[in-house]
């Protein structure tokens, strides 16, 4: 009989002991995925700012800005950054929102330096 009680106590602690492992496990996992989001949303975010300098310099030419407003900028947003914002901020942030402010800024540079895709 103690040998029964024992076994079954023994049984509850390696239980306990796995379960906790698990959520340690789960919760080093959410940690990894927000540094990864937020790792990749300062990498696009730098990117995206890079676009925004180059469409405001005078110096640039007509050429870049297309290549910029017509695919490089929206491919990067759309890709990157919005992925990485929702999942940092999904409370703040949603895809319409997000997508009708890339729609502001692209049009009001595509005026600006009359340009069309």
């Amino acid at each position: 009989m103690k040998i029964r009680i024992l076994a079954t106590t023994l049984l509850i602690t390696l239980a306990g002991c796995d379960n906790q492992s698990k959520v340690a496990e789960a919760s080093d996992s959410d940690e990894t995925d927000s540094s990864i989001a937020n790792a990749q949303f300062e990498k696009s975010d730098k990117r995206i700012n890079k676009f925004l300098d180059q469409l405001d310099d005078p110096n640039t030419t007509q050429e870049v800005r297309i290549q910029i407003l017509c695919k490089d900028y929206s491919t990067e947003y759309k890709t990157k950054y919005m992925p990485a914002l929702m999942k940092l901020s999904p409370s703040e942030y949603t895809e319409a929102k997000l997508l009708s402010d890339l729609d502001i800024a692209l049009d009001y540079y595509k005026k600006k330096d009359k340009i069309h895709c």
